[in-house]
């Protein structure tokens, strides 16, 4: 009998079978542009958390403002174009309500930022100094930075028919001017435009000469604010305001029509940042008249308008997190970061043996951050220079614009091994990157292929054919890495994901054989273990929800834990519902948005939801079902996907079973378990798809259990 997953503080499974009852109607779905918004509101709750440190405090400020971006720029930017589809007459009206509750949270973000976080770096000698704030010494070295670094850069345009309203590149710093007086020529043109050049850094440090015994910077809107009127001689600068407007940034391609994807995704990469607009932003103090002219510039309605109580982009502050130095204090003071955490080497791996005679052996997992992703590059890298190794097959989706793995790919090419490379090049916001990746790896010989039309590679695979002596002859085997997160060395220290390492025939020919579809697009065999979206994983996970069900009914042991990043498949949710409403133990994980209202009494009152929100960026897909006590009346599957519209059919994905018994338990005790108990990071879902944080109501000296922190006292 396996040990399976505790049902935690829900109700236990039902012991008797349950009388057949009418299926409830079932509940509408939450709203999605909101279920995002709350996520973001758990984020910003961490930068208020007094047991994180300051600068990381600050740091979620900063994740706020990245994900609200991605937020304008692509979801609410297709749910606008959506209603204009739909011939909507003013589409923005539709969406009010989510705009009221962007508004508010993004007031809440300044607040956070002005009065908790600011306060508090400063009393620990970080400051942000306006001009009005810079003493003499400090306004002259800023003076000269701006002279020397800064103005040979600015080009001022005066609006007039001659010189129209100029374009502005999405999420660019920008100036409105309102000037007073006459121009050279004599003409009383009133409004100028001072685009802000990207190479410009954001945030300055001041020299120690100058900061007064303080880490002390100033930023760059407010040297340049300083120096406004500067830029026009002989004119007055009235009013004047920073702003930013963010675009839609989605790459318009229709597959079916192009020639070549790269060279069309390379074309629109340089019109991605002139997209519609679909937000803009402005100081607070901006006039009415300029607010007004810009929104009719960029053809806003007023609800697009964000007056913001501070700099325009909150994301550049990371540059200040960067640039702080930590320095001991007189007397002992929290530490200003986390404290640095080095990944554990996987248990299963032994020093002194080679990763291919290991998975000869048993299968390896990994579990990131906890535990290196050091030796999936080591995998490639003896891959590289095995001589027994003929064909390397691997898929790309965001790996970085640099990255160990694409070298040692490139490599591979050069030294006449067989290199498949699965590029996705409409990974959003890496689409360059992948570019340059697919065009460096073809110029040596490696077979590049960009997935299937109308579908995203996300499967996340690594294969490895090798030529190897077994029984006196010698014949191929094939070793794999399969993955819940991408190939990139730096979020691996950042993004919680699962990955294992296998010589498992069965496994490894799935993969084979997925390779071989997305390169020749025929019919392949049916997989003997992989499940793969947009053909099997879906409708698997409607049968295993089904069986769970039937189980509840009969009074056997029924129980479903799901642990994603998102849950908005219509038919998922309606199957995890009437498991639910049939009796089983129902937990789900859920990091971002989900969109199954739990419990409902009667409808969803067996449902839990849960969201984790801490140090590191939960990441891992893990799918859990038991509709039995016997050991094959259990399955654990490990995915690439979640449980979203998307994933599932426009999108290869693919989910694997974890077989061996002590990788299996290992995930549930390492994946599941911890999350279900956690209560310093876990927040729960209400019916109404707000959050409550679990633990706020326990006393002061209760112990509030930490997935990560646990995962990482484990890990040393």
């Amino acid at each position: 009998m396996t040990s399976g997953v505790p049902a935690v503080d829900l109700p236990a499974a039902a012991s008797a079978p349950r009388p057949s009852t009418p299926a409830a109607a079932p509940p509408a779905l939450l709203d999605r542009e909101r279920a995002i918004l709350e996520f973001n509101r758990r984020v910003l709750a961490q930068a208020r958390r007094e047991d994180v440190p300051l600068l990381e405090r600050l740091r979620y400020v900063c994740i706020v403002s990245s994900n609200m971006d991605e937020f304008f720029e692509v979801r609410f930017a297709d749910v606008l174009e959506s209603a204009r589809a739909a011939g909507a007459a003013e589409p923005t009206l539709q969406f009010a309500p989510v705009a009221a509750d962007a508004h508010a949270l993004i007031d809440d973000q300044y607040a956070v930022f002005n009065d908790e976080v600011m306060p508090r770096l400063q009393q620990r000698g970080i400051v942000v100094l306006n001009h009005a704030d810079r003493d003499a010494a400090q306004r002259a070295w800023v003076d000269q930075f701006f002279q020397r670094q800064v103005r040979p850069l600015l080009v001022p345009v005066g609006l007039d028919p001659a010189h129209p309203f100029p374009q502005v590149a999405n999420k660019s710093l920008n100036f409105i001017v309102r000037l007073g007086g006459r121009d050279a020529f004599g003409r009383a043109n009133t409004i100028a435009i001072v685009k802000v050049p990207r190479v410009l850094p954001r945030v300055i440090r001041l020299p120690e000469a100058v900061s007064g015994g303080r880490q002390a910077f100033v930023l760059l809107s407010s040297v340049i604010r300083a120096h406004l009127s500067e830029l026009f001689p002989g004119r007055q600068v009235e009013a004047f305001s920073q702003f930013r407007v963010t675009r839609d940034s989605d790459l318009e391609i229709d597959e079916a029509d192009v020639a070549n994807l790269r060279q069309a995704l390379r074309s629109g990469l340089t019109t991605r940042h002139f997209g519609r607009a679909i937000r803009l932003e402005v100081v607070h103090s901006c006039p009415a008249e300029l607010s007004g002219f810009l929104l009719s510039q960029f053809g806003l309605p007023d609800i697009a308008l964000y007056r913001v109580n501070g700099p325009v982009n909150l994301v550049r502050l990371n540059q200040l997190i960067d640039q702080v130095v930590d320095v001991p204090d007189a007397e002992p003071a929290p530490p200003l970061r986390f404290p640095a955490f080095e990944p554990a080497w996987p248990r299963g791996l032994l020093p002194g043996k080679t990763i291919f005679a290991r998975l000869r052996e048993r299968d390896v997992l990994l579990h990131q951050p906890f535990e290196s992703f050091e030796p999936v590059v080591q995998f490639l890298r003896e891959a590289v220079n095995d001589p027994d190794v003929l064909a390397i097959k691997q898929t790309i989706y965001r790996t970085g614009s640099e990255s160990p793995l694409m070298d040692l790919l490139i490599e591979a090419a050069r030294r006449g091994k067989e290199v498949m490379a699965v590029v996705e090049l409409k990974a959003r916001f890496d689409e360059e990157a992948n570019i340059n990746w697919a065009e460096r790896l073809e110029a040596v010989g490696a077979q590049v292929v960009y997935g299937v039309v109308g579908l995203k590679t996300h499967a996340k695979l690594l294969l490895v054919t090798r030529r190897e002596d077994v029984g006196g002859g010698r014949r191929l085997r094939r070793y794999a890495h399969l993955s819940t997160g991408n190939y990139n060395p730096k979020t691996a220290r950042l993004y919680t994901d699962v990955g294992l390492l296998t010589a498992d025939p069965d496994l490894t020919a799935d993969a084979d054989a997925v390779f071989q579809q997305i390169a020749s697009l025929g019919k392949t065999r049916p997989l003997r273990a992989l499940l793969q979206a947009p053909f099997t994983l879906h409708r698997r996970m409607m049968q295993l929800l089904a069986q769970v069900e039937q189980a509840a009914r009969e009074g056997r042991r029924a129980r479903v834990v799901v642990k994603v990043n998102a849950l908005t498949d219509a038919a998922l949710i309606d199957g995890l519902l009437r498991a639910g409403r049939a009796g089983a133990a129902v937990d789900l994980v859920v990091r971002g948005a989900c969109l199954l209202p739990p419990g409902l009494p009667g409808v969803s009152d067996r449902i839990r939801v849960r969201s984790i929100v801490g140090r590191f960026l939960e990441h891992t897909r893990v799918l859990y079902f038991a509709w039995g006590e016997a050991d094959d009346e259990e399955a654990l599957y490990l995915s690439s996907a979640d449980w979203m519209g998307r994933n599932m059919f426009r999108r290869i994905e693919v989910a694997w079973p974890v077989r061996d018994p002590q990788l299996r338990q290992r995930v549930i005790d390492e994946c599941l378990v911890p999350y279900l108990h956690d209560r310093l990071d876990a927040w729960e879902q209400q019916p109404d798809g707000r959050y409550r944080r679990v633990g706020d109501d326990t006393a002061p000296d209760t112990p509030r259990p930490c997935a990560q922190q646990a995962l990482m006292g484990r890990a040393r």
